[in-house]
């Protein structure tokens, strides 16, 4: 039986200076998509490998994503790393061959020496040089945070559709489709340690990130960390802070006397997710100051507060902590029910 090892890029070039391809295997969709277009571009063939069919219960779910190119780099992984060098193996022959396979591992699965720990089974689609130009724009839409579906032949042949299907994931007939967001969002408004607190953490998890803060330490800082940040002043007009349909908003602040402005206008923005940071009685009061300014409660309720998944959470890492987690489950669930 295969081990389980940790799941590590491989790129068996002899020399890695001239363009190698580098990528986690905790790839998003849009990660795995860049790696194939890079590929291309670098003059590698590469196949682009999706999830189309699960028995039993698994780490994964329908539509994901695996890229891998000729020289046994790769982007994205199936599982803790029971599979990933057998796909990164079929990978390669079908990219020898120039004909796409679909292959079970696990239960069910001809592969008798490879099981899943979870004792299912999982059906994979394997693309190889899939259509260089549909690639680059399903990567200029995700890029552009536009949804798009993908939809890909049995037989061959990969193209795009523009948003998201309204079934899901699943085969139609001899075509499987599957759709992706764009990748999560979080923009922090507010000022102080809880403020930098999400701002690192968000960063570290990966999520694209921007701060919005009237303390220019907090800018400097957030700055330093990598991250967009802009400074708040009470005499210019309300920044646009780039709301859309798969972005979270998220104000940490003290001094609650900058949110009702910047409340007033998030309420008729896009966004997934408001959430406010501050006790009950404080988010109370918040929607006691709104309701004087004339926002219906139809308009208020979709301010998420007491902020976070953790109750009561005081210091500024586990505050941060509890507001990131209920981020991202939200994200999570909005991307589910898409």
């Amino acid at each position: 039986m295969l081990r389980c090892a940790p799941v590590i890029q491989v790129d068996n070039q002899p020399n890695g200076r001239d363009g190698t391809l580098a990528a986690a295997d905790a790839a998003t969709p849009l990660e795995v998509l860049r790696f194939v277009m890079e590929a291309g571009q670098l003059g590698r063939r590469a196949a682009l490998v999706t999830i189309t069919g699960l028995t039993g219960s698994s780490s994964r779910s329908l539509g994901t994503l695996m890229g891998v190119a000729e020289h046994g780099g790769f982007a994205g992984s199936f599982s803790g790393g029971c599979i990933e060098a057998a796909v990164v193996a079929e990978a390669q022959e079908a990219i020898r061959e120039g004909r796409p396979r679909l292959v079970r591992y696990g239960a069910g699965s001809p592969y008798i020496d490879i099981k899943l720990p979870c004792g299912g089974g999982v059906d994979l689609l394997f693309q190889p040089t899939p259509d260089l130009g549909e690639i680059r724009e399903a990567v200029a839409r995700l890029e552009g945070r536009r949804p798009l579906s993908l939809t890909q032949g049995r037989g061959g042949g990969l193209s795009l559709l523009p948003g998201l299907a309204r079934q899901g994931h699943g085969w139609q007939g001899e075509t499987f489709v599957s759709s992706y967001a764009p990748p999560l969002a979080l923009v922090i408004v507010g000022h102080g340690a809880e403020t930098l607190a999400l701002l690192q953490l968000g960063l570290a998890h990966g999520t694209q990130t921007r701060l919005f803060s009237p303390d220019e330490r907090a800018v400097t800082a957030g700055r330093a960390l990598g991250a967009i940040a802009t400074t708040l002043t009470v005499a210019r007009p309300l920044p646009d802070l780039g709301a859309d349909p798969w972005s979270a908003l998220v104000f940490m602040f003290h001094d609650h006397a900058w949110e009702p402005l910047l409340l007033e206008r998030a309420l008729i923005e896009p966004w997934f997710f408001i959430g406010a940071m501050g006790s009950r009685g404080t988010h109370a009061n918040r929607l006691a100051t709104l309701r004087e300014r004339g926002l219906p409660d139809e308009a208020l309720a979709r301010i998420v507060g007491p902020l976070g998944l953790i109750p009561s959470a005081r210091d500024p890492g586990t505050m941060a902590l509890s507001a990131l987690a209920q981020v991202v489950d939200r994200y999570r669930q909005a991307t589910a029910m898409a």
